[in-house]
């Protein structure tokens, strides 16, 4: 379970803020094939869980380097709630919901919808829906569904489509944008 403070920021992200506030050195991009544009040189992600109650509020990356208890914890808050089954999230992911999350310049955390799915969820859903992928990257921990109630759906979807790293899917009837970081595509669900 991710343990919050009360200010609604997780112990490793407070830590992590304090270690943000020791690089003082400008960004160098000696890493750019792992930058995406409008991260940043402190990359961090805020979300809840209408589902689990959760919420997150983490510096995961400072300086060119992924924090491993940090990446952890994301991959953990956004586990299949059903199944309460934990999958690596791919950190390419993160880097466009966090790069996407900055360029909208906004405080409100997203909301998580889905994130990583058990093959047996996938099924479940997609019996049940035919905007369903049966081989969704959702299996895989590579793609996130989002919602932000300050942002629409096709300002979130230009956001994370100005970032060049993967696929985009604009949900207008359900409210909601998928980001995941495979093929560089986009469509309408």
């Amino acid at each position: 379970m991710v343990e919050t403070l009360n200010t609604g920021l997780t112990r490793r992200a407070l830590l992590g803020a304090f270690a943000a506030t020791a690089v003082t050195a400008a960004p160098t991009f000696s890493n750019a094939a792992g930058f995406i544009r409008g991260a940043g040189d402190i990359r961090r992600l805020r979300m809840y869980s209408g589902r689990t109650g959760e919420r997150i509020d983490m510096i995961y990356w400072i300086d060119g380097q992924y924090i491993k208890d940090a990446v952890g914890e994301i991959s953990h808050f956004m586990r299949d709630w059903r199944s309460n089954e934990v999958k690596s999230i791919d950190l390419r992911t993160v880097d466009v919901m966090a790069a996407a999350h900055h360029l909208m310049d906004v405080d409100e955390p997203y909301l998580l919808l889905s994130g990583y799915r058990s093959p047996q969820t996938n099924a479940m859903l997609r019996s049940r829906s035919r905007g369903v992928a049966k081989k969704s990257l959702h299996m895989k921990g590579q793609a996130a569904d989002l919602r932000l109630k300050t942002r629409s759906v096709s300002q979130m979807a230009d956001a994370a489509l100005s970032c060049r790293a993967g696929g985009v899917g604009k949900y207008y009837g359900s409210n909601f944008v998928h980001m995941d970081c495979g093929i560089v595509r986009s469509w309408r669900g």
